[in-house]
């Protein structure tokens, strides 16, 4: 299949629950550049808040988190695709900081307090703002402008959640030209590492487990074909989790030490995350810690240590979920675990101790592969694919990926079981066909019901839309139809029926139903992004008004400062410049809201002054 190509650059955007990731591929050098934000890191907090000025994104947003929790939204990706009444987002509103109602149509909406007004925001928005920012730190390094994007997502992410990452993309203004499953990426990056020492074919299990996803892929490599073979995950299992376990055991223990309940104070249970956060990292690499937050509550301090043992201890149950999903993804794949060649480790949460051993004991002992980055290997592969789907450039590795549906797909039966067309795990792009029949004799209309999962009976699995084949020629049950399934190489889904006698068909994308953003929808979303934007603009031009104003004002009182004798200046001139210094200092007033032109006058007022009037006594 000849792949389109796209013009002008193209690049990778690792969208993480936790931290997101951008990279291109560079020409010049012929490998991957991962692309560092504006503090030099190269990974960016998947973080978005909303004060009383301004909007903030990446790590401005992480670093308020503390002081304004409540208007500071993080793991946004959970909300992704979902339905306010799923078990899961009901699950961790409770753990939350921010507030999220349901909209009309059980739509999850993050409701936040911006410039005195309340805004509901879903999780394409949110998303959206935080692909914006990973657009922006990769067009300030390539100094152009970039359309063009390949997305990452969990391999277990259902149809409805790789829609919302569409949706997201282009809220952000981005052409998403591909979305690719994380492992798969991840797989990309350690082959194009490692193929030039590998002959014949070899057999990569990727197991990535991250922020807030969890997915294992198993992915053969053979010349310049990367196929992968099966895969498996939890979209609702990660980094969150072991933090969310750490948070309730110090709550706990807080509880029963101090007599108090912190649990629903906002405030209090951020900064006690961010101290378990920082926690768990150093559990990596060392048998214990501490755990100290000033004033964690009513002015109550807090310390307390925990060992290695006892974090493993209250997450194990996860750690093994995470063992039963591997075991689970080699059954699908029908390859024993001595077949394995390598398995490489992805995921800031693939760091941890206790997770490593139990994957090397569950694969004999084998070696772990330890050569990527884990934050980094993800985006590294959407670079890669990113560069082959673009017509700019050049002296890419000629590779070719292919694919799985990670869900199987069907629809309902006449006796409400789930009749699957294309299983999971099927190799992607795909189109299959089934036969079916009418549900009873002269039947003019039959709705099919389109579903995807795993669950024999159709209504226990997730609906993704449904649309009627009508005008048939009335006939006895059992008239023949035919149902077409067929996933593109993004995995989106189009399901058409025909009358196998007359010919007669009918058709729908799944694109426009139930959590789906239309498209009205999306361009509202779009025109309301283009408005965030211009008011960050403007604020910064604003505050770099200030910053000049106030470097003015000091100049000119550093000046005069420096004169014991000011004859030189009249006591009119000396009148006006204090006066200009005390309207300066007025408008600098952080309490008081002026517009750009109006600093800015007063600016080109304060430097006309120096420049005529202090330069005389300079």
């Amino acid at each position: 299949m000849v792949q389109k190509k796209y013009e002008g650059f193209a690049v990778g955007i690792d969208l993480g629950t936790t931290y997101s990731c951008v990279a291109v591929w560079h020409e010049q050098h012929s490998r991957v550049e991962i692309i560092h934000n504006e503090q030099g890191n190269k990974t960016t907090p998947s973080c978005v808040a909303f004060t009383h000025k301004q909007r903030l994104i990446g790590e401005a947003a992480k670093n308020q988190a503390a002081t304004n929790p409540q208007n500071t939204i993080f793991d946004a990706k959970r909300l992704m695709g979902r339905k306010f009444s799923d078990d899961v987002v009901q699950k961790d509103m409770n753990l939350w900081p921010f507030k999220v109602i349901a909209d009309v149509n059980n739509k999850p909406m993050v409701a936040v307090k911006y410039k005195g007004q309340e805004k509901h925001l879903c999780a394409e928005e949110i998303s959206s703002m935080v692909l914006t920012k990973m657009r922006q730190i990769a067009e300030a390094y390539l100094e152009t402008t970039v359309k063009n994007a390949v997305i990452t997502v969990p391999a277990y992410f259902n149809d409805s959640q790789r829609k919302a990452t569409l949706d997201a993309g282009a809220i952000a203004g981005l052409n998403v030209i591909r979305i690719i499953s994380e492992p798969t990426a991840a797989a990309i990056a350690y082959g194009l590492d490692k193929r030039t020492n590998c002959v014949g074919e070899r057999n990569i299990f990727v197991f990535d487990l991250g922020g807030g996803t969890f997915d294992v892929s198993l992915v053969t490599i053979k010349d310049k074909v990367f196929q992968v073979k099966a895969t498996a995950g939890n979209t609702h299992l990660g980094g969150e989790d072991f933090d969310n376990r750490m948070v309730n055991y110090f709550v706990e223990e807080f509880r029963r030490k101090k007599k108090v309940d912190i649990s629903g104070n906002p405030r209090a249970l951020r900064r006690l995350r961010t101290s378990c956060e920082r926690a768990k990292r150093t559990l990596s690499f060392s048998v214990d810690t501490t755990i100290e937050v000033d004033a964690l509550f009513e002015g109550i301090d807090f310390s307390s240590s925990i060992t290695r043992a006892k974090f493993e201890e209250i997450n194990m149950d996860l750690f093994n979920e995470c063992m039963e999903t591997v075991e689970s993804c080699l059954t699908d794949s029908k390859m024993d675990k001595s077949r394995v060649d390598d398995v490489v480790l992805i995921g800031g949460s693939s760091r941890i101790p206790k997770v490593q051993q139990l994957l090397q004991d569950f694969f004999n002992g084998k070696d772990l592969c330890n050569s990527l980055n884990p934050d980094e290997a993800v985006a590294f592969g959407a670079a890669v694919q990113a560069a082959l789907l673009s017509n700019d450039i050049n002296n890419i590795p000629n590779l070719v990926l292919i694919d799985v549906t990670p869900l199987s797909l069907g629809f309902g039966d006449n006796r409400g079981c789930m009749s699957i067309v294309i299983p999971r795990n099927t190799t992607i792009p795909a189109k299959i066909l089934k036969g079916c029949g009418t549900p009873y004799d002269n039947c003019i209309s039959v709705p099919i019901m389109v579903y995807e999962g795993e669950r024999a009976r159709a209504s226990d699995n997730n609906l993704l839309g449904s649309f009627y084949l009508s005008g048939l020629s009335p006939a006895p049950r059992r008239h023949p139809l035919d149902v077409c399934f067929s996933v593109d190489e993004n995995g989106i889904l189009t399901v058409s029926a025909r009358e196998v006698s007359t010919g007669n068909t009918n058709e729908i994308i799944i694109t426009n139903y139930k959590e789906r953003l239309s498209a009205e929808e999306i361009q509202k979303l779009i025109e309301e992004a283009e408005n965030y934007n211009v008011e960050d603009t403007k604020f910064l031009q604003i505050a770099q008004a200030k910053n000049a104003l106030d470097l003015c004002v000091y100049k000119i009182e550093t000046t005069l400062k420096k004169q014991n004798n000011n004859s030189k200046l009249s006591t009119l001139e000396t009148k006006k410049i204090n006066a200009s210094i005390a309207k300066a200092k007025s408008l600098l007033d952080e309490d008081n809201q002026h517009e750009l032109d109006v600093l800015e006058g007063h600016l080109k007022e304060l430097q006309s002054i120096f420049e005529s009037t202090i330069s005389k006594i300079a």
